[in-house]
């Protein structure tokens, strides 16, 4: 038996994982992360704790993996996979980093971003990234750190390259894996690259230009590799134990496959074929559309990126694929809120009991935009707001419209796709913690008159992140081979006629257009 682990650097935590030949989860450890919001609108991440999180966790895998007398041969890679967007900052000759990161949820920069769109630059930006100026992506906050901590001044110095490095988080925690100060690898892959704001995605490689347009010196970027393919190899330094312990024997194991979150669960959702679609109900909701070989002209609203880059390993498929994406920022974030904001309920599974008590939400409509709204609108200034509220109103109704907004969130995405792209969604397939949730993908599934499917592991952006290091080392042989461990656990069909939840969604339309543009000072 042959095995891969896959470490989800994610938002809220750390795993690492471990996945058999079958693509079964045998293994897990967490750790979770601290969150900093030192001012309205910012989120930082201490990237320290993120590699203390992804040692901790490997070592606990590894050492059970030991202890069972499983040798080195029958570990055949590791992936990576990881929140996107987020910026590290760190001096690759100490190791040190410069600053916290600055995660995906930040809005700091959105002045810089309203200025750049005022400027025309908007235009040449889409055709080469495929994204839009918002403070969600990477190139403004790097500009920031640069400005605002002296870093400018370092890259006015010889070789500054050797003292300022940046990159997504994967970046940071390949870097530490393969050996750090000694010598690690500083690469990123084209799904991460491409949420940068940097990344021609139809060149594939960094845009002097648009580095020039953001003042982000390219000579601090990471190479840009395939996402599956062979990165480094597992430093003696990332694993060694304080004392002891059954480690010692994962030294050398590859490091063979990164993807960004969101592309990493289109592949372990084996959406290999155009039209096939993946939402993840995360701290935010993402649906990604695979759309093959090409990346389609910008699309009002969503975006286009790069789904991944199978590198040699591509056999006779497509080597490059692309996606449409439309990202919605606070899903699992407006539960959590729920719980820990409101204190309506004091266990994020109540949630779904609660909403289940009333039939509807008696007219409350609740718009979580507590970070902006991302597609179709891209309102870093929109605010959240729950409107409709009487006196009959009561917990359950807010609790179901909690569980509503994230079903209206993403059917609006779906709406956009639909309407921008003559390909339409012929697979729908569900992950992410909220999925769990049968009265959500009901919901969903009524409201945009899709059959949803949920597979019987959750995980799957570790598992695309394992797929992708697996398929680079040979555990599997090819996408056919991968799509055969896809397994179904449920399936969700519409219950009611089309039209039947459009009222409430356009109810919901209606409180969205009150939240927009409310923090514009």
């Amino acid at each position: 038996m042959k095995f891969v682990v896959a470490i989800d650097a994610g938002t809220t935590g750390v795993r690492s994982l471990v996945v058999d030949e079958q693509g079964t989860i045998v293994d897990i450890a967490y750790k979770e992360l601290t969150q900093y919001f030192p001012n309205p609108g910012w989120v930082e991440h201490d990237p320290t704790e993120i590699w203390r999180a992804v040692r901790a966790t490997l070592l606990e895998v590894a050492e059970r993996l030991g202890s069972k007398g499983y040798g080195s041969p029958e570990v055949s890679a590791i992936g990576i996979t990881n929140q996107r967007e987020t910026v590290v900052a760190w001096d690759p000759s100490t190791g040190e980093p410069l600053h916290r990161a600055i995660v995906w949820q930040d809005r700091r920069t959105t002045e810089r971003c309203l200025e750049l769109r005022a400027a025309g630059h908007l235009p040449t930006i889409r055709s080469r990234t495929g994204l839009v100026l918002d403070p969600y992506f990477s190139a403004t906050k790097i500009a920031w750190l640069l400005d605002r901590f002296g870093l400018r001044e370092i890259t006015s110095e010889p070789n500054f390259q050797h003292k300022i490095a940046f990159g997504t988080v994967d970046s940071w925690i390949l870097w530490n894996l393969t050996g750090g100060v000694k010598g690690g690898t500083f690469a990123t892959d084209p799904t991460n690259a491409s949420r940068t704001l940097l990344f021609d995605i139809n060149k594939r490689c960094w845009d002097m230009e648009l580095c020039e347009l953001f003042n982000v010196p390219s000579e601090c970027l990471p190479e840009v590799l395939p996402s599956c393919g062979r990165f480094g190899v597992l430093s003696p330094d990332a694993v060694t134990p304080a004392s002891g312990g059954h480690t010692s024997w994962i030294v050398g194991t590859p490091i063979s496959g990164i993807a960004g979150d969101q592309h990493a669960a289109l592949f372990g959702q084996a959406c290999f074929e155009p039209g096939a679609t993946k939402v993840t109900y995360g701290t935010g909701s993402f649906v990604l559309t695979n759309t093959g070989a090409s990346a389609l002209e910008p699309v009002v609203g969503l975006l286009t990126t790069i789904a991944w880059d199978l590198g040699v390993h591509a056999g006779t498929e497509t080597r490059v694929s692309y996606a449409l994406e439309g990202s919605a920022f606070s899903s699992g974030a407006a539960i959590q809120w729920l719980r820990d904001g409101l204190g309506i309920v004091e266990r994020t599974e109540e949630i779904e009991p609660l909403a289940r008590s009333v039939s509807d939400s008696a007219g409350v409509a609740f718009v979580p935009a507590f970070a902006g709204l991302g597609s179709p609108w891209w309102d870093p200034a929109a605010r959240g707001t729950i409107t409709g509220i009487t006196r009959g109103t009561n917990r359950a109704h807010i609790a179901r419209a909690g569980v509503e907004s994230i079903a209206f969130q993403v059917h609006a995405i779906i709406d956009a796709m639909s309407a921008a792209s003559a390909l339409p969604v012929s697979v729908m397939r569900a992950d992410g913690g909220a999925a769990a949730m049968d009265l959500l993908l009901s919901l969903q599934s009524d409201i945009s008159q899709l059959s949803i499917y949920r597979p019987k592991s959750m995980e799957s952006t570790a598992l695309g992140a394992a797929m992708l290091a697996g398929l680079a080392e040979g555990v599997w042989e090819s996408l056919e081979d991968l799509a055969r461990l896809w397994r179904q656990d449920a399936e969700f069909s519409p219950a009611l006629e089309a039209g039947a939840s459009e009222l409430a969604y356009q109810g919901w339309l209606r409180a969205v257009e009150r939240s927009g543009n409310w923090a514009k000072e």
